[in-house]
C-alpha cells in the first residue's frame, strides 16, 4: 500500500497545553515505510481535523528502507513482540489514558493482533482501511520493479505452508484458502492464531478486542489488489463459486471467538466502505473517520449502519 503522507510526530506537550485527543499510532502497509511521503500527507491531515494529537508512526526499523523490506520479510511473531515493547516503552503513549489506532492494509490486521495479544497502553478506537482480516487467497501481484517481491514470489506461492515460509515471508502468514483449512490451521504462524480458529481458544484476545470503544472496518468498494476484498469485513469468499458468507453468518461471530459479536451487538462494530481501488484514500474519508472515530465524544449515532 502507498499513502500519499511526512513521519510527523508531533512535539510533547506541556500537560496544561495538552488537546483532548488521544494519542494515535499508525501501521503502515504492505511495500511501505514509515518515513514514506504519503504517510505524513495523513499526518497532516490528522492534526489540521484534530489538532495537537501527537501520531506516531510503527516501525519495525528505524532505517526506511529496513522498514520497508520488514513488511515482506520477516516473522510477525516477533514483530509483533517489538511493537508491543515499543509502545509499552514509549514515554507518551505508556502515560496516556489510552491511544488510538490507525491501520492501513495489513497494518491493520497487525494493529489488531496487538490489541489482542498484548494492549499496554489500550487502544481505545482501532480503524481500519482495506485490511485482510480474513486473510487472502490469492497473493497480490508484485509491481513491475519490485525485486524484492519477484524475488520471493516463488517460494511465497509454492511453499506457502513450509516453516521458512510462515516464519520469513510476511504475506503467508496470514494466507488463508478456504478450500484448504486443514493446511493452515496446521502450519499458520499467525492468522489462525489471532482469528482464534484453532481448537484450543485464547480468552485474552477475546476481552482484549472487546475492551475496544469502537472498531471500525474500511473496505474498498472496488479492490481488484486483495483478494478477496470482503476479507475487509471478516467474510469468507467461496474460491470457486464467489459465493460470500458475511461475517454475521460465521462459527467465528457466532460463538464470538474473538469478541466481534459483542462489540457488533453493543454497536461498537462498523462496517464502513471506502469508494475506489486498494488504498486509494481520499482526503474526505479521512477527515470523516478522524472526526467520527478519533475525536471524544463523537456522536456514535451518527455512524452508518450498513
Amino acid at each position: 500500500m502507498h499513502c500519499q503522507i511526512i513521519p510527523h510526530e508531533s512535539p510533547a506537550l506541556s500537560p496544561a497545553d495538552s488537546p483532548p485527543y488521544l494519542p494515535l499510532v499508525v501501521w503502515h502497509g504492505l511495500g511501505d515505510s514509515y518515513d514514506a511521503e504519503g504517510l505524513r500527507s495523513i499526518g497532516a491531515i490528522v492534526n489540521e481535523t484534530n489538532p495537537g494529537t501527537f501520531t506516531y508512526y510503527i516501525r519495525i526499523d528505524d532505517d526506511g528502507s529496513a522498514d520497508r523490506t520488514a513488511t515482506f520479510l520477516g516473522n510477525l511473531t516477533e514483530q509483533i513482540e517489538k511493537v508491543c515493547a515499543d509502545l509499552e516503552a514509549h514515554p507518551i503513549l505508556a502515560t496516556a489514558p489510552a491511544i488510538n489506532a490507525l491501520g492501513f492494509s495489513q497494518g491493520g490486521q497487525f494493529l489488531r493482533a496487538y490489541v489482542e495479544r498484548c494492549n499496554r497502553p489500550r487502544v481505545a478506537n482501532l480503524v481500519t482501511f482495506g485490511s485482510q482480516h480474513n486473510g487472502i487467497s490469492e497473493f497480490q501481484k508484485c509491481g513491475a520493479n519490485d525485486w524484492l517481491c519477484h524475488g520471493w514470489d516463488g517460494l511465497l506461492k509454492a511453499q506457502t505452508w513450509t516453516p521458512l515460509a510462515q516464519s520469513k515471508l510476511v504475506p503467508a502468514q496470514y494466507f488463508r484458502d478456504p478450500a484448504d483449512l486443514d493446511s493452515y490451521l496446521e502450519n499458520s504462524n499467525f492468522l489462525a492464531d489471532i482469528n482464534n480458529e484453532r481448537a484450543l481458544k485464547n480468552a485474552t484476545y477475546k476481552r482484549n478486542l472487546q475492551s475496544l470503544d469502537s472498531f471500525a472496518m474500511y473496505i474498498f468498494s472496488n479492490d481488484t489488489t486483495m483478494v478477496p476484498k470482503e476479507s475487509a469485513w471478516f467474510s469468507e469468499v467461496n474460491t470457486t463459486t464467489g459465493e460470500v458468507t458475511k461475517l454475521q453468518d460465521r462459527q467465528l461471530y457466532k460463538d464470538d471467538w474473538i469478541g466481534l459479536r459483542a462489540l457488533d451487538e453493543e454497536k461498537r462494530l462498523d462496517f464502513r466502505i471506502a469508494e475506489g481501488q486498494h488504498m486509494q484514500l481520499s482526503e474526505e474519508i479521512l477527515v470523516d473517520a478522524f472526526k467520527t472515530y478519533f475525536r471524544p465524544g463523537s456522536d456514535t449515532d451518527a455512524r452508518p449502519e450498513l
